[in-house]
C-alpha cells in the first residue's frame, strides 16, 4: 500500500489497460503438512481463553513477531453467554478476538471489552453465521469460534503454501473472508507475499478445504453475490477483482482502476474492500475520497460516481436502507483530509463525519441505528478501540442541511459526537453478533 503517488486525473474515467500479467499461484501444501499443521496448532492453542482486555487506546508500531497477551481462561460450557449485539472484533496486533459490550442502546457509552479468545496469529478479517459461529482469518488458518460459549472450536490449515508464518501489513495467510447465503461454505482470500493469492473454500460441516481458486495479488476483501453463484475477490495489488464460480471455481479478473495502473504495485491508489449492493448486484469500490467505483460483475464494465471526502479509504459496509459508509483513514499524501467516516445515502447525498486518528473497518447495528468503526488500521498509526457513530443523528443533518439546488457542503454538524471505545488490540474486522 506504501508507495509514490500518482496525480489525480479529473473524474472522467481513463482508458481502460490490461491488467499486468501475475506469477502463477504458489502450490497447495501435502496432506501430511497440513496434518503437522492442526496437530502444532492445537498444542499450542489447545486452551481458549476469555477476559477482560488490557487494552490502552494508545498508538502502536507495526513489527514482524510478537507474543500475544495473556488471557484468563475460557468460561465454563453454558456460561457468560455474549448478548444479542455484542460486538467482535479481530486483534490484528495479537492473536486473539475480542468481545466487546457496545454500551448503553449500543452508543459506545458505558460499553467496555467483555473478554478475548485465543485463534491464531495476526487474525484480519471475520465474519459469523446465523449459528453464532465466527470465522476468522489468521496467518496460520480460519479459526472457527463459538461466539455463544467464547471458545475456539477449530483452526483449518489453508491449502496454499504462503510461508513462514509472520505478523505485519504484508504477512501471509487470510485477508478477507465471507460466508455463503446458505452458511455451508466459507470463502477466505489468502495472501501469498510476493505473488498471487488464492480464494480457498471451506465447508463449514466439516470444517475442512474442498478446493482453492486463484485470484489477484493480496486479496484485501472477499464478497458473496446474493444469489451465492459467485465469489469476489478484491485484489489490491493488481487494480482488479477477480470473479469466482462458486460451483466449478473458474476465474475471471475485472480491472478496477479509475486512475489508472501506474506506479504498479508502489501505488496506493487501488482497490481496498467491497460491498454488493443486494438490488442489482453491483460492487461499490470506494477511492481515496473522490470516486465510487461501481462494478458490474455480469459485464466487467465499471461506472465512476463522485465522492467528497477526499482521503485514503479502506472499509465499506451497508446499512439495511442502502446506506454506504465508508472508512476514510487519513493522510497518505499531502493534499489528503484527516480521517472521516462517509455517510453516503442511497440517492448519493454525502455527510462526512471526523474520526480521532486512524480507522481500518465498519460494521453496522441490526436495526441500521449505529456504526462501529475500528482503529486498527493495516499501517502504522494505529489505536485500540471503536469509534461509535450514530447514524440517525448523521442521516437527520444530511436531510435538514439539503439547499433549495439539491446540493450540501457535506458536513456533518450532528448533534451527537462520535464516541471512542477502547476495546482490543489492534482491531481490524469486525462484526455485530
Amino acid at each position: 500500500m506504501r508507495g509514490v503517488r500518482g496525480p489525480r486525473a479529473a473524474l472522467a474515467v481513463p482508458p481502460r489497460t490490461p491488467p499486468t500479467p501475475l506469477p502463477a499461484r504458489a502450490p497447495r501444501t501435502s496432506r501430511a503438512r497440513r496434518l503437522t499443521l492442526v496437530l502444532a496448532a492445537a498444542a499450542v492453542l489447545a486452551g481458549c481463553t476469555t477476559g477482560t482486555t488490557g487494552t490502552t487506546g494508545t498508538t502502536g508500531t507495526t513489527g514482524t513477531t510478537g507474543a500475544a497477551p495473556k488471557t484468563s481462561p475460557a468460561p465454563a460450557q453454558g456460561t457468560a453467554r455474549a448478548p444479542r449485539g455484542t460486538l467482535l472484533v479481530a486483534d490484528f496486533g495479537s492473536d486473539t478476538v475480542t468481545f466487546v459490550d457496545p454500551g448503553r442502546d449500543g452508543s459506545g457509552r458505558g460499553g467496555k471489552a467483555i473478554g478475548s479468545v485465543e485463534v491464531g496469529t495476526a487474525p484480519y478479517g471475520l465474519i459469523v453465521g446465523k449459528d453464532g459461529r465466527a470465522w476468522v482469518a489468521t496467518a496460520e488458518g480460519v479459526a472457527v469460534v463459538d461466539t455463544q460459549r467464547r471458545t475456539r472450536l477449530a483452526l483449518v490449515p489453508y491449502e496454499t503454501e504462503t510461508g513462514p508464518v509472520t505478523t505485519g501489513e504484508y504477512r501471509g495467510g487470510g485477508m478477507g473472508i465471507a460466508l455463503a447465503p446458505d452458511g455451508r461454505h466459507v470463502y477466505v482470500g489468502v495472501n501469498v507475499p510476493d505473488g498471487n493469492g488464492t480464494v480457498e473454500v471451506i465447508d463449514t460441516a466439516s470444517r475442512e478445504v474442498t478446493g482453492t481458486a486463484p485470484v489477484g495479488r493480496r486479496p484485501f476483501d472477499v464478497d458473496v453475490s446474493p444469489d451465492g453463484r459467485e465469489v469476489y475477490a478484491t485484489d489490491h495489488d493488481s487494480f482488479d477483482v477477480t470473479a469466482v464460480d462458486a460451483r466449478t471455481l473458474k476465474t475471471r479478473r475485472m480491472e478496477v482502476a479509475p486512475y489508472g495502473t501506474e506506479g504498479g504495485l508502489g501505488s496506493w491508489l487501488k482497490p481496498h474492500y467491497a460491498v454488493v449492493r443486494p438490488q442489482d448486484g453491483k460492487l461499490l469500490l470506494p477511492f481515496e475520497g473522490e470516486r465510487l467505483a461501481v462494478l458490474d460483475p455480469r459485464t466487467g464494465e465499471v461506472a465512476i460516481e463522485r465522492m467528497t471526502a477526499n482521503t485514503h479509504q479502506h472499509g465499506a459496509a451497508l446499512a439495511p436502507d442502502g446506506t454506504l459508509l465508508v472508512v476514510g483513514t487519513g493522510p497518505i499524501g499531502s493534499d489528503d483530509e484527516d480521517p472521516s467516516l462517509t455517510v453516503r445515502t442511497p440517492d448519493g447525498e454525502e455527510r462526512i463525519v471526523p474520526l480521532d486518528g486512524p480507522h481500518e473497518d465498519v460494521a453496522v447495528s441490526e436495526d441500521g441505528r449505529t456504526a462501529y468503526v475500528t482503529g486498527g488500521f493495516t499501517r502504522d498509526g494505529y489505536w485500540n478501540g471503536i469509534t461509535v457513530v450514530d447514524l440517525e443523528d448523521v442521516k437527520s443533518d444530511v436531510k435538514s442541511d439539503v439547499k433549495s439546488d439539491g446540493t450540501s457542503d457535506g458536513k456533518s454538524d450532528g448533534k451527537s459526537e462520535p464516541v471512542r471505545l477502547e476495546a482490543g488490540n489492534r482491531p481490524l474486522g469486525i462484526a455485530v453478533l
